[in-house]
């Protein structure tokens, strides 16, 4: 597992995790691109792609309704690269049981990360993900 002592993308995702553990909506609204957008997709090739309004609709939601996210105690940051003008963190989680795998796609400024434009996630199944998408349009 990578350590964050001196990786500015590392040093970027510990703040925007930590802003979500702590439901600081300002600080997500800033970190996120205004088109940022989550694609994932699953191993029978399904895909769904969430827009930042959608997430950050959640988040308000989730924080209306005084819920908090998972502890981050089980990430591990994989690797990260930089090109052009973005990095990437690849990060690993563990979520019932399965691992889910992420590249985050932060756009960089001056060589620090500076705005979060992409999230890849791959997860085992997102049935529930679809059908919960679904039900709420």
């Amino acid at each position: 597992m990578l350590k964050s002592e001196k990786n500015p993308l590392l040093i970027a995702m510990e703040e925007y995790l930590n802003a979500g553990l702590e439901m600081d909506l300002e600080k997500l609204e800033t970190i996120y691109a205004p088109n940022f957008e989550n694609i994932r997709f699953d191993t029978s090739g399904r895909t769904i792609n969430i827009t930042k309004e959608q997430f950050m609709q959640r988040f308000r939601n989730m924080n209306d309704q005084g819920k908090k996210l998972d502890s981050i105690d089980d990430v591990e940051f994989l690797t990260t690269t930089i090109y052009d003008n973005h990095g990437s963190v690849i990060m690993r989680r563990i979520k019932d049981g399965s691992p889910v795998l992420y590249n985050f796609v932060w756009i960089m400024k001056d060589g620090l990360p500076f705005s979060l434009v992409r999230e890849f996630t791959f997860v085992e199944d997102l049935s529930y993900l679809i059908n919960m998408i679904h039900k709420s349009d």
